[in-house]
């Protein structure tokens, strides 16, 4: 098959040329071995130089163009330039709500597939702006083919889709994330042998709920002196981190796994919104990989993909909660067996029979 992405060069925060990662990359990549033709464009909204027709070593032809003085028509009209010469029999919207808008459009115009695909609820990030919702929604009731990462988001893209097919592809950790020796991983990050250590990997904002860790750190530390809170991402400039906390800034991509297997209890949070109750967290399916004992918020997503771990998942909100759970994972230190946690590769087959259908 011929297969053409539309995706926007940085998402989640990491640009695709060069730091790939995740589904954007491995699930295009793992096609491309398969022998699938597939190229990817990508719209950058940095000024930077474009770039066309660049094969990497899985014979992926990448090209990135800029989102000149914020004028969607120049992205628009290469990715149709590129569509009307690869004639693909797919073309998938990745990342965003206009890549997948665009997707179903140029494939009604060129009279192949289209395939919408999600990792988040798009529709939360600019809940205000109507017209962009309308045109997602219209955008979702026409794509062939839909696949989200997680069961509650496919069921929510699904509505007025009237049994048009959707597939759950879900999130997966990188093949970097693996169970390393504890006592290297901390000698290498410069963390202490001989505390247990909590850890939380991702954005330090409000929306993540993370005045509730600071607040159940506090009950720990009232009860044990053994212990310390590791904090590692952005951090948003209105919050305050508090005194005792190690916030180590924001670490290269190679050094998480060192992180996440230095930690005796990794805490992922969020809160009950449109946003949180269908977010996937890929440091969830990373600290499972690792064998990490992971406490999270009882989102609806996330108790599908814990649903074998349901004692480790705490009411959203609740400090006192948190601090318990924390606490009875602490008296049993040591790795955690999730049983057969899946890879990009198992998840790529999947995506590849729902194309090929």
């Amino acid at each position: 098959m011929k297969l053409l992405f539309l995706c926007k060069r940085r998402p989640q925060g990491r640009d695709m040329l060069t730091r790939p990662y995740g589904r954007f990359y491995h699930l295009p990549r793992l096609l491309a071995q398969k022998g699938h033709e597939v190229s990817i464009l990508l719209c950058s909204y940095k000024r930077e130089p474009e770039q066309y027709d660049f094969h990497d070593e899985n014979d992926i032809c990448w090209s990135s163009v800029r989102l000149i003085s914020l004028n969607p028509f120049h992205y628009y009209r290469t990715a149709r330039q590129m569509a009307e010469k690869l004639k693909p029999d797919w073309i998938i919207g990745f990342s965003d709500t206009y890549y997948g808008i665009l997707a179903v459009h140029l494939a009604g115009r060129l009279g192949c597939k289209s395939l919408i695909d999600a990792y988040d609820n798009y529709e939360s990030y600019i809940p205000w702006f109507r017209p962009l919702q309308l045109l997602w929604r219209n955008a979702l009731a026409r794509a062939d083919l839909i696949t989200a990462a997680g069961p509650q988001l496919a069921e929510l893209m699904n509505r007025g889709r009237k049994d048009k097919p959707s597939v759950v592809v879900p999130m997966a950790a990188d093949p970097i994330f693996k169970p390393l020796d504890k006592k290297i991983c901390r000698k290498n990050l410069g963390l202490p042998l001989d505390r247990k250590l909590i850890g939380y990997c991702g954005s330090i904002h409000p929306s993540r709920d993370i005045n509730i860790l600071f607040d159940a750190f506090r009950c720990l530390a009232a009860k044990r002196t053994d212990i310390e809170l590791v904090l590692t991402g952005r951090k948003a400039p209105k919050i305050e981190i508090p005194k005792g906390i190690n916030w180590l800034g924001y670490l290269p991509d190679e050094k998480m796994p060192l992180l996440l297997n230095s930690m005796d209890v990794l805490t992922v949070l969020n809160q009950d919104s449109s946003f949180g109750n269908f977010s996937y967290p890929v440091k969830l399916y990373e600290a499972m990989s690792c064998k990490v004992p992971v406490v999270a918020t009882a989102t609806p997503a996330t108790k599908w993909i814990m649903k074998k771990h349901l004692d480790h998942l705490v009411p959203p909100g609740d400090s006192i909660s948190l601090c318990k759970v924390i606490s009875g994972i602490l008296e049993h230190s040591g790795g955690i067996n999730y049983g057969m946690v899946e890879g990009w590769k198992e998840v790529t087959t999947n995506f590849e029979k729902a194309l090929i259908v």
